[in-house]
């Protein structure tokens, strides 16, 4: 939920804000996004880079930082000069799932980073294309579709183990079937790969799959978020499909580097929501298909301790480690 100072701000922030962060920073900020330009991660990214460009600080780079399913981006951060200068922002799963998935992780998502902000949510659609029978429209026909022949049971996942990933391993947990992963460098190339028949489905943020849903070449079998998505309000959730166990709402945000001062957390976390808070920043997000979010360190920080809880056991439970 958007709070009430973010819609505060993004009113008045084209009047204010230039005056108000004008001497925040004269240093270069560069934004990590550790994963290729043109997905989901990467547009809401430049969204908030470009308004925070406009007045926080006079270059803002985003850099894609790809390689180790995420983690390469993510080690870039933790290792920069904790300035205010370098900052993160990722999916949740990487701070969330792979401290499970991973049996050596070269980072510790507690005690490595400062969280910044919680910018959006986006729930993820499971997703078909050309290569799935027409007559296959729900899950559950995709489930009895998949055990007719296991050798067809693939699906596109962004990473190895990353919750994208654990939707079809938990999935196959529940239908009691054979899905076998297929694991994509981002969200462009793995439903590149859908469209063009190579794969039968893709799990991906509905974000990303919103552009593609007009042209007939993909189509949502359902919807991991706990209600239905207001931007596909047809589609059932996997709940509704008939598996509850299957409800993962995920997260974007904003991350600096640990021993990062205070006084530049607390300027940046404002900086964040201000830009997130402009009015075509919040319609971009809302066109996108994410759902904003306004959120303190704090409460970020809460978030992020509640969710490394939630997927243990589940990640436990399947049995999967990814390769490193």
């Amino acid at each position: 939920m958007i709070s009430r100072r973010a819609l505060l701000l993004g009113a008045g922030a084209a009047a204010l804000g230039a005056r108000a962060w004008a001497q925040t920073t004269q240093k270069t900020m560069r934004i990590i996004v550790p994963f290729p330009a043109g997905g989901g991660t990467d547009v809401l990214c430049r969204i908030v880079a470009e308004k925070m460009r406009e007045n926080y600080a006079p270059v803002v780079i985003v850099e894609n930082r790809v390689g180790a399913s995420g983690r390469t981006g993510v080690e870039a951060v933790k290792n920069a000069e904790a300035d205010g200068t370098t900052l993160l922002f990722t999916p949740d799963f990487l701070m969330t799932v792979y401290p499970h998935s991973f049996k050596k992780l070269s980072y510790d998502p507690l005690k490595d980073f400062i969280p910044i902000a919680m910018v959006a949510r986006s729930g993820l659609g499971f997703a078909a294309g050309p290569a799935l029978p027409a007559e296959v429209k729900t899950v559950r026909d995709y489930v009895a579709w998949a055990k007719g022949d296991p050798k067809r049971a693939f699906y596109a996942t962004t990473s190895a183990g990353g919750t994208p990933h654990f939707v079809g391993v938990m999935l196959a947990r529940d239908a009691k079937i054979e899905l076998s992963p297929v694991h994509y460098k981002g969200g462009a190339p793995a439903l590149q790969d859908m469209m063009g028949g190579q794969i039968p489905v893709s799990i991906n943020p509905i974000s990303e799959l919103l552009p593609h849903l007009q042209g007939g070449k993909v189509r949502l079998l359902a919807v991991t978020s706990p209600q239905r998505s207001k931007y596909v309000p047809d589609v059932p959730t996997m709940a509704e499909a008939g598996f509850p166990n299957i409800v993962i709402n995920p997260w974007l945000g904003f991350f600096a580097p640990a021993k990062t001062p205070p006084e530049i957390v607390k300027r940046l976390a404002n900086g964040i929501a201000d830009a997130s808070a402009f009015g075509d920043s919040q319609r971009s997000f809302i066109k996108m298909g994410m759902e904003p979010v306004a959120m303190t360190p704090v409460g970020f920080a809460a978030v992020i301790k509640e969710d490394l809880e939630r997927w243990g056991p589940i990640v436990k439970a399947s049995g999967f480690t990814a390769e490193d």
